[in-house]
C-alpha cells in the first residue's frame, strides 16, 4: 500500500474514513446552502449577516471547548460521538423543514447555527481524541493527514453539488440531505470492532483539569507559537465561504452554481495539501510557519485576480497552503502531546482555530460590505504574512538559526545552533517534567 494511504489497512479506520467522507460531503453542502440562504433569500446581499451567522456557529467554542476537552479525556469518546452526530443531524433536518415550509427567518438561522456550534464544541475534541484509538501510534500522522484529505475530498463534491441542488430546487433540500448523511458516521461507529480499538490513557477525575491543560500548553513554546499562527490565519484568512460568496455575487455577478464551483476548486488545492501532509512521517514547526506565509502570499494574488476564471485558478494554491498549515499543525499537536492530555490540548487548539472565527468573520464581512470583497481577502492575506514573519523571527531566536545567501543554488542555507528535533524534544521534556512536578506537589498538598 502507498505510504500516503497506510492507515487504510486498519479495519476500524477504513470504516471511520468512509463514514466521515459521506458526512463531510453533506457538511460542505450545508455550509454553502446556509451562506447562500442568508445572503440572497433572508437578506439583500448582507456580508455582515453572513459573517454573524458564521461567527455564531463557532462562538460556542470559545466557552465550551475547554470543558468538552476534559470530557473527551475522561469518557468513552465513541459513545460521545454517537450523541453529537445524532444531534447535528437533527439540527440540519429542522432547518431544512423550516426552509421547505417557507417559515425560515434570519433569527432561525442564527439560533440553529449557535446550536450546531454547541454540538460541534463537544464533537470536535472527541473526534480528535478518537483517531489515536483507530491506528497504532506510528501511523497517527498519516491518519491525521488522511482525515484532512477526506474532509477536502468532500469539499470537492459538496460545494458543487450544493450549487446544483440550490439552482434546481432551492436550499431546503440541501439541509435535508445533510441530515441524512450523518447516518454514515453513526453506522461506522456501530460497526467497528471494539476489541481492535487501541486503548488510550484516560485522565483521572479531579479538580483543576482545565487549568492543568492550559499550564501544559503554556510550558510548550512550540504549541504556543502554533496556536498563535493558526488563530490569526483562521480569524482573518479562512473565511472562504464568506469571501467567495461576495466575490461570486458582487465582483463577478455569478449565481449559486458558480459559487459552489469556487468551493470545489479551492478543495483541489486543499486535498493536495492534505495528501502531502499525510506522506510526511513527522511534521516540522518551520514547515507550519512557512505554510502560513505561503497562504498570505497566495491569498494576496487571489484578491487581485480580474476575472472569475483567473480567480478560480488562484483558489488552488490558497487551498493548498491553508490545508498544509492546518494538517501539519494538527499532526504536530496530536503526535507530541501526552495521551492523557490530548483531549484538553486539542480542545484548546480547536478553540483558537474555530473560536477566533466569531472575532474575524464579522470584521471581514463588514470590510467586504463597505470596502469590497477584494479588501476582505486582502486583510486576511496581510495578517497571515505578518504572523508568519513574527513566528519565523521567534523560530530564529528559539532554534539559533543562521541564514546565509548565495547567488547560485542553493540560494539560502539554514544552519542550526541545535537541530529542530533537539529543540522540539527539549520543549516536550521540559513540559512533561513540569507537569509531573505539579502533580507531585498536588499530591503532597492533599490532607
Amino acid at each position: 500500500m502507498s505510504q500516503t494511504f497506510t492507515s487504510l489497512q486498519f479495519f476500524n479506520y477504513r470504516l471511520w474514513f468512509a463514514g466521515a467522507l459521506v458526512s463531510n460531503v453533506g457538511t460542505w453542502m450545508q455550509r454553502i446552502a446556509q451562506d447562500w440562504l442568508v445572503l440572497t433569500v433572508l437578506t439583500q446581499d448582507s456580508g455582515v449577516a453572513v459573517g454573524v451567522t458564521t461567527g455564531l456557529q463557532f462562538l460556542p467554542f470559545l466557552f465550551l471547548a475547554p470543558y468538552s476537552g476534559v470530557i473527551a479525556d475522561r469518557v468513552d469518546v465513541r459513545k460521545l460521538l454517537f450523541a453529537t452526530q445524532g444531534a447535528a443531524a437533527a439540527l440540519a433536518l429542522v432547518l431544512g423543514v423550516l426552509v421547505l415550509t417557507d417559515h425560515a427567518q434570519l433569527w432561525h438561522v442564527y439560533v440553529l447555527a449557535t446550536g450546531l456550534g454547541v454540538v460541534s464544541a463537544f464533537d470536535a475534541p472527541a473526534r480528535q481524541a478518537f483517531v489515536p484509538s483507530l491506528v497504532p501510534t506510528e501511523n497517527l500522522p498519516n491518519a491525521v493527514g488522511l482525515n484532512s484529505a477526506s474532509f477536502n475530498a468532500a469539499r470537492l463534491i459538496g460545494p458543487a453539488a450544493a450549487g446544483l441542488v440550490i439552482a434546481a430546487v432551492g436550499t431546503g433540500w440541501v439541509f435535508i440531505v445533510n441530515g441524512f448523511t450523518f447516518i454514515a458516521t453513526i453506522a461506522a461507529l456501530a460497526l467497528m470492532r471494539v476489541p481492535q480499538l487501541h486503548v488510550q490513557e484516560r485522565a483521572r477525575r479531579g479538580g483543576g483539569q482545565i487549568r492543568e491543560g492550559i499550564r501544559y500548553v503554556r510550558r510548550r513554546a512550540d504549541l504556543v507559537i502554533i496556536m498563535v499562527v493558526v488563530s490569526v490565519v483562521s480569524a482573518f484568512g479562512l473565511n472562504f465561504q464568506l469571501t467567495s460568496a461576495l466575490m461570486a455575487r458582487t465582483e463577478f455577478g455569478r449565481g449559486p452554481s458558480e459559487y459552489g464551483v469556487l468551493g470545489s476548486i479551492l478543495a483541489i488545492g486543499s486535498l493536495s495539501g492534505a495528501l502531502l501532509a499525510a506522506r510526511r512521517k513527522r511534521p516540522r514547526l518551520r514547515f507550519i510557519v512557512g505554510s502560513a506565509g505561503l497562504f498570505g502570499v497566495s491569498a494576496s494574488v487571489m484578491a487581485l485576480m480580474p476575472t472569475y476564471g483567473t480567480y478560480a485558478l488562484a483558489c488552488i494554491p490558497v487551498g493548498f497552503a491553508a490545508l498544509t498549515l492546518l494538517t501539519s499543525a494538527n499532526a504536530w499537536i496530536q503526535t507530541t502531546t501526552a495521551p492523557s492530555m490530548r483531549g484538553r490540548v486539542m480542545a484548546l487548539y480547536i478553540t483558537v482555530l474555530l473560536g477566533s472565527t466569531p472575532i474575524g468573520s464579522p470584521v471581514v464581512g463588514w470590510i467586504g460590505e463597505h470596502w469590497g470583497a477584494r479588501w476582505a481577502i486582502g486583510v486576511g492575506a496581510v495578517t497571515a504574512i505578518l504572523v508568519a514573519a513574527g513566528a519565523a523571527l521567534w523560530s530564529i531566536r528559539y532554534w539559533n538559526l543562521e541564514l546565509s545567501y548565495a547567488r547560485r543554488r542553493p540560494f539560502v542555507r539554514v544552519a542550526y545552533g541545535r537541530t529542530s528535533a533537539q529543540a522540539e524534544q527539549a520543549a516536550r521534556e521540559a513540559a512533561s517534567l513540569k507537569v509531573r512536578d505539579q502533580q507531585i506537589e498536588d499530591v503532597r498538598r492533599q490532607p
